[in-house]
């Protein structure tokens, strides 16, 4: 059994509930690309945006702003020979402060929410994993906003504009 045997394959969920590195075993278990951005440093919405284009090694003409990463996250593909192609997010250490709210942390996560639906009508697994960090203290998020399974009944595939 392995850490993805009970996560759903179309999930945006808070990392506190799973350990990182039993996450990134199995992802390489499991052929799964894996990308890993460390968000801490963070200080505001495009500064944010710009180290997640960075880590997730988008294109250099990305638009920074909301609809530009939803339309360079669902650009990602899926290693070129895995045999349960999928794709791993992991968004550690979200900063929350003046900002950088819990709002535009929301709108954040939503765009990933919507990324996992597109992919779940592409049967290609894609699960993101999150923390939040809360000034001198990193917690995972306690609260988190509804944890997003994807599935073919979801509304709106696009994030709102941003």
């Amino acid at each position: 059994m392995t850490a993805f045997s009970n996560i759903p394959p179309h999930a945006v969920l808070p990392l506190s509930a799973y350990p990182l590195q039993e996450l990134q075993l199995a992802a390489r278990r499991a052929d799964q690309r894996l990308l890993h951005v460390d968000l801490q440093a963070g200080t505001d919405k495009k500064d944010i945006l710009k180290r997640i284009a960075k880590g997730l090694g988008l294109p250099a003409h990305f638009g920074n702003n909301l609809d530009a990463l939803y339309d360079s996250v669902t650009d990602l593909a899926p290693l070129d020979d895995a045999l349960h192609p999928g794709i791993v997010i992991v968004l550690q250490d979200i900063p929350e402060s003046a900002r950088f709210d819990a709002a535009q942390r929301d709108e954040l996560l939503d765009v990933f929410r919507s990324a996992a639906d597109f992919f779940y009508d592409r049967k290609t697994a894609f699960r993101v994993f999150y923390s939040v960090h809360r000034g001198a203290a990193v917690h995972a998020d306690p609260h988190p906003p509804e944890s997003h399974v994807a599935d073919k009944h979801s509304a709106d595939k696009r994030p709102p504009a941003g």
